[in-house]
């Protein structure tokens, strides 16, 4: 039995295969010619977040594992998009890319219904994205968003064979996941 007093800070995800993280990691090259104060994601934590679970307890942890594998998909395809950020009060403070299938959206709110079963909120806008950097301060923010709209991605079709269930232990140097499950097609 696990020790009830330890919250494990958990989410569920796709992983991205080779090909799109290389093309992430060319992206975030011509995203870091631009003048910011802030960080990239590293390269091993590109993900896009289907749902976050927050802190939670080992025994919900193991509901969390039971409840995910009555989720019913089917292999799918899923493919890169355009490359854009999120703001708060106009300061650009996420930079993304689109992650585009109809079947993520599908898959979203199957895993986000059988967790609504488990007491978590519903999500209330998903965002189908890869977060690729996080931003501090832009001095020309102007010029920065411009930029950002010129920054092409190439297309990359890719399949979806699995999702996960994943732990996030937050480090000094960044987060470092670990997978608790992989859920594949039925």
């Amino acid at each position: 039995m696990a020790d009830k007093s330890e919250l494990i800070r958990c989410f569920i995800a796709i992983d991205f295969p080779d090909e799109v993280i290389k093309e992430v990691a060319r992206v975030q090259e011509e995203v870091s010619k631009m003048k910011f104060t802030g960080k990239m994601t590293e390269i091993e934590n590109l993900h896009l977040t289907l749902k976050f679970l927050g802190e939670i307890d080992a025994d919900k942890v193991e509901e969390v594992k039971k409840k995910l594998s009555e989720v019913k998909f089917k292999e799918f395809e899923g493919k890169l998009g355009s490359v854009g950020t999120f703001s708060i009060l106009g300061n650009p403070r996420i930079i993304w890319i689109k992650v585009g299938g109809n079947e993520i959206w599908e898959l979203q709110k199957e895993i986000d219904l059988k967790m609504k079963e488990l007491g978590f909120k519903m999500e209330e806008r998903f965002m189908s994205h890869l977060t690729i950097a996080r931003l501090k301060y832009i001095e020309d923010k102007k010029s920065f968003i411009e930029h950002i709209k010129k920054v092409g991605v190439k297309e990359i079709k890719f399949k979806v064979r699995e999702f996960k269930l994943k732990k996030s232990d937050l480090q000094l140097l960044g987060p470092v996941y670990t997978d608790i499950n992989t859920y594949v097609p039925e």
